[in-house]
């Protein structure tokens, strides 16, 4: 691999990431606020079962919420932690990622109307499965497992769980309260951090060292009903390795396209931005093991039969595209909708950040600071404690105890020894 392939990769993940920035700062914002001023009770009173009336209202506020997909498996975690079904927030998750106008406006420019159709019909179809499947499937010990576990991943952060305030009114006037949410917010970018960082990586590698080409040979074509089946199979699976999350596969999905792929194997790939390995890593980490595998198998399986079900109502309505084209992709900076979007949010941040840092009053002896991320913890339900010479320090959680302990330690024991 050439200097210049490796330059170029870096570059092409970089603008990867500047598309999606300022989705992911309102996901996680949005996640922030959620755990902030929505208390459990109230999430359980709107999300906490899967009933049509549910689904529906869950999917409109999903589709609402437009977030990319890392901002989106943040926000569904959230949810799920403070009582809404498990099933439920799938469904969130999949619709802030599947039915939300600007997929389907980049899928008009690349792919044609067809395709901008086919994400808010195949997205319905998709969250339909997800329903009916999900109860089925999402139960018992091991729902009740990766609940202690999300919860407890959120359990260290900024104070001990409910909102302060009293009714929603008083919440919203609450400075408390919205420094908990913008701590929050910072808490989920660090806990997910790394793999974000590894995501827009490795899909910037693929994007540029890897060849459509191969994509293409993966795929079965020009053999009827088994080219539609194989497609739908094999899509998630291409999603998965070409680790792009939510706009930034329709690039490649438009080449896919053009280089004979079906429209059921075209649009599984799409809706399978909820796949990329960086993100089943997350799964595992927010819900266990065998949650995160059960969850995989469900989405897999919900997103092909959604392909194939797209194309199949497109062949009977007559509006099955035929005409393979893509439009040229042009990927660097430029002043557009994106860049203006990304600089407002990013200003945003720069409060969300200032907020955090500036929490509370001095003389609240109820809270302490975390010395590795600057995180208010409050002391009655800490993530985490070390105890040293009869000193106590606080931590929103284990890993900012081990960094700390990592630092202070070696200092300590050459302290002893001089």
């Amino acid at each position: 691999m050439t200097v210049d392939t490796i330059g170029r990769s870096l570059s092409e993940g970089f603008f990867m990431f500047w598309d999606t920035l300022w989705a992911l700062i309102f996901g996680f914002t949005l996640s922030g606020l959620v755990q902030a001023f929505v208390s459990r009770a109230q999430l359980q009173r709107v999300m906490g079962d899967h009933g049509p009336r549910t689904i529906v209202r869950t999917s409109l506020l999903g589709a609402a919420s437009s977030s990319c997909s890392y901002a989106a498996s943040a926000l569904a975690r959230t949810l799920f932690s403070r009582g809404a079904d498990f099933t439920t927030s799938m469904v969130f998750m999949v619709a802030s990622t599947n039915l939300v106008v600007e997929l389907g406006v980049v899928l008009w420019l690349l792919l044609g109307w067809q395709f901008a159709v086919a994400e808010f019909v195949g997205g319905s179809i998709m969250i339909v499965l997800l329903a009916l499947i999900g109860p089925r499937v999402f139960r018992g010990s091991y729902v009740a497992a990766a609940r202690r576990r999300a919860t407890a991943a959120t359990a260290g952060h900024a104070h001990g769980g409910e909102p302060t305030g009293g009714s929603l009114s008083a919440r919203w006037r609450s400075r408390q309260n919205w420094s908990d949410a913008a701590s929050f917010t910072l808490a989920d970018l660090r806990m997910l951090r790394r793999e974000l960082v590894i995501g827009f990586v490795v899909a910037g590698f693929l994007a540029v060292a890897v060849p459509n080409s191969v994509y293409r040979h993966v795929f079965v074509t020009g053999h009827g009903g088994w080219t539609a089946l194989e497609n739908a199979v094999v899509g998630p699976l291409v999603a998965f390795v070409s680790c792009v999350c939510s706009i930034g596969n329709v690039p490649l999905a438009a080449a896919l396209w053009s280089g004979g792929v079906s429209v059921a194997g075209v649009v599984a790939f799409v809706f399978a931005d909820l796949l990329s390995a960086p993100l089943v890593v997350i799964y595992r980490k927010l819900y266990g093991g065998r949650q995160a595998l059960i969850l995989v198998g469900v989405l897999w399986s919900v997103m092909s039969l959604a392909g194939l079900a797209t194309e199949a109502l497109f062949h009977v309505s007559g509006l099955l595209p035929h005409a393979r084209h893509m439009q040229p992709v042009r990927t660097g900076f430029r002043w557009n909708a994106t860049t203006y979007l990304d600089i407002v949010f990013l200003i945003a941040f720069g409060a969300v950040w200032w907020l955090a840092r500036h929490r509370g009053s001095a003389g609240d002896d109820r809270y302490a600071t975390d010395p590795v991320c600057a995180m208010r913890v409050e002391k009655a339900n800490p993530g985490a404690v070390a105890v040293s010479g009869g000193v106590t320090t606080y931590f929103c959680s284990d890993g900012c105890r081990a960094t700390y302990r990592a630092r202070t330690e070696p200092r300590d024991r050459a302290v002893g020894r001089g």
